[in-house]
């Protein structure tokens, strides 16, 4: 097998490419810096076209992605304006955002299993399939004794979320060679900042004009396109056949998914990373967008145009930061790791501004460098894991790190929705959760100076305890 041997040395980044047997995922090798071949690195930069051209499934996934997330921005607006407009309750709007996080934690042992031993096209087939029948129960929703239908239907649609996105990052390696999954993780990544800024902005613009339960049909509608879509996509898992299929089987593989995590610290460093993005600045933030956006500068149906435009500058910043970031770390472990330390930064600028409540040019400012910050730590922490996870625990692996994405935000979230009903108020919220984003960052700038690092390469079919 053709593998890459990552050597680094004080002041040298020099690369070979050599015959090299597979390394079990069990014994990783550790070192100061983890470096792609260079000349991969040159022949990926600047590709992205040309991966959609040449990569027929990638194509496909790809375009699935696009439809599906449009739909999904249009219902994350109207269900917020929504339940804003029906309750005038930030608790209730946390409240909603808890659930989103809270479905997906709970079956994310589940998920991770489901993605590690069944065929991953199939999974999202069906998640899709799924989403498009739960959405188009919140049209029935029309009054204020009716809100607790929008909290069992975001409940549902979340929960197959968390089975549709392990499945869809322990795909990506799967379908594309180790030269383009770089490019392929960061044009996907980009795509999902676009269409934020694109499905938010349409979504708060048909909300604001037409009402919010158009919204909702787009949104069901764009989920049957992508099941289309990705029904056409070629592939064939790689996951070995005539395993084990029974219960006890599956409560193996979660705890031995656990069990790696545990044995491999620095995947778990990598991992924690989206929780404590979640705890402090998405979970926090989500609520306190949606208060902004409806008692401080409404426009449109519950303040619904203001908050697609706040979405708007929060994904064009999460799709140029991943993209400015990774086009200078070139893939490179350390690099990568810095990247990350400066999104915790952008995040902390970005609340201080916000803080202000100035106008609302300035929030929509604030919501640019904090969309930076996000789409820094969240595209590169995935990037890493891609980089050194190997393919049979892949799925628990990213399930597991979901998984504590969404149980942190919804804390978050639950937590910020009390407390603006409550004293603190939206200035106070920012300013504790710049202060506390101080507290990641210092530890995470800690490990990158003395942390352990692993250096596993990873070949097809590496061994997994």
């Amino acid at each position: 097998m053709i593998g890459i041997r990552l050597a680094s040395r004080i002041g040298q980044e020099r690369i070979s490419v050599y015959n090299t047997q597979r390394i079990h995922a069990d014994k990783p090798r550790y070192g100061a810096d983890c470096e792609i071949s260079l000349t991969d690195a040159k022949q990926a930069n600047g590709t992205y076209l040309g991966l959609i051209r040449n990569n027929r499934a990638f194509r496909y996934l790809w375009a699935g992605q696009v439809v599906s997330l449009t739909g999904d921005w249009f219902n994350l607006i109207a269900s917020a304006a929504l339940i804003a407009t029906l309750t005038q309750s930030g608790a209730a709007v946390g409240g909603l955002f808890a659930v989103r996080m809270l479905a997906p934690f709970l079956i994310s042992p589940f998920a991770g299993v489901v993605a590690d031993r069944y065929n991953r096209k199939t999974i999202l087939l069906t998640a899709d399939i799924l989403r498009c029948f739960v959405v188009l129960g919140f049209v029935l929703v029309r009054e204020p004794e009716q809100v607790w239908l929008i909290y069992v239907l975001t409940a549902v649609q979340s929960a197959t979320q968390g089975f549709y996105f392990p499945a869809w990052n322990s795909i990506l390696p799967d379908i594309t060679a180790p030269r383009e999954l770089g490019v392929a993780n960061a044009l996907a990544s980009a795509t999902w900042s676009v269409m934020l800024a694109f499905g938010a902005a349409l979504g708060g613009l048909v909300s604001g004009i037409v009402g919010v339960y158009p919204a909702f049909v787009v949104d069901a509608a764009t989920f049957i396109v992508s099941a289309l879509i990705i029904l056409r996509m070629p592939y064939q898992s790689l996951l070995s056949p005539g395993a084990d299929q029974s219960m006890m089987a599956g409560i193996r593989q979660y705890i031995d998914g656990l069990a790696y995590l545990r044995r491999h610290i620095d995947i778990f460093a990598i991992t924690l990373q989206k929780g404590l993005l979640g705890l402090l600045v998405i979970g926090l933030y989500q609520v306190v967008q949606v208060t902004i956006s409806e008692r401080y500068f409404p426009i449109g149906e519950g303040g619904s145009i203001t908050l697609g435009l706040i979405y708007v500058m929060s994904g064009i910043g999460s799709g140029i930061g991943p993209i400015l970031g990774r086009h200078w770390a070139r893939d490179r472990d350390r690099h990568l790791r810095l990247m990350i330390a400066l999104g915790y930064v952008c995040a902390i600028a970005g609340f201080l501004i916000n803080a202000t409540l100035a106008s609302l040019p300035i929030i929509l400012f604030g919501g640019f460098l904090r969309g930076i910050g996000g789409g820094l730590v969240w595209v590169l922490g995935t990037q890493l894991l891609l980089q050194i996870v190997p393919n049979e625990v892949r799925g628990r692996v990213f399930s597991t790190e979901f998984a504590m994405y969404t149980l942190f935000a919804a804390v978050s979230s639950g937590i910020s929705g009390a407390l603006i009903d409550a004293s603190l108020g939206v200035t106070g919220i920012l300013l504790l959760g710049s202060a506390l984003l101080v507290v990641p960052t210092v530890l995470w700038c800690l490990w990158i100076a003395f942390g352990k690092r692993e250096l596993i390469i990873v070949g097809e079919g590496a061994a997994v305890p």
